[in-house]
């Protein structure tokens, strides 16, 4: 097999990552690409838990100052993260494709910051003059599925064994056992969270 297939298809040298991330006993991770973006300079960066298994369409967009922690037996299809400081998954946790998990709106909201953000990330622009960006970490805990497109924004913690139907925006945070659905995501149903023994 080439080295090329392999980086699409799990058979590569995970000791080429960036040396803090920190990979549990029996990860797959399909591809390479996954970590195209992941900046961060924390200690450890990225924490992948024993048996985690991360498929092709997901991407670690992790700012130099952002951690990301994945628990145990966790399976990621095809999550975006997007982060500038902290997003936690518990164990067993399954986020579906194309499911956006934001820890920051990676913008000002003023319309004057906003202006120069846009002047300091221009090519010609001086990044170190970036407003400051408000970031709020993520929890989610363990037994959470989270359905296809499904968007979860900064500051939420999703309660175990919460149920995201696709196509979900989560702006708030969601208690345990609750199965919520829409945009703005609202609680349909609450049931006692999944207990494993």
């Amino acid at each position: 097999m080439s080295a090329e297939i392999g980086e699409i298809t799990g058979q590569w040298d995970y000791h080429t990552l960036p040396a803090n991330v920190r990979v549990g006993s029996n990860c797959l991770i399909e591809r390479k690409g996954s970590f195209h973006l992941y900046r961060s300079k924390q200690h450890p960066g990225l924490t992948l838990g024993d048996r985690v298994a991360i498929y092709t369409w997901t991407q670690f967009n992790v700012e130099p100052g952002g951690t990301v922690k994945v628990g145990n037996d966790s399976v990621l299809v095809g999550a975006v993260f997007m982060c500038a400081d902290r997003i936690t998954l518990g164990e067993r946790v399954v986020v579906s494709y194309h499911v956006t998990i934001a820890d920051s709106d990676f913008h000002p909201m003023s319309v004057e910051d906003r202006k120069l953000d846009a002047i300091a990330n221009a090519p010609n622009g001086d990044r170190s003059q970036r407003p400051n960006l408000h970031t709020s970490p993520v929890q989610i805990d363990d037994d959470v599925w989270i359905g296809i497109g499904a968007i979860i924004l900064k500051g939420v913690h999703i309660g175990a064994g919460a149920r995201i139907a696709a196509g979900s925006v989560v702006t708030k945070d969601v208690p345990p056992g609750a199965h919520v659905a829409g945009n703005p995501a609202r609680i349909l149903t609450e049931d006692p969270p999944l207990r494993h023994a």
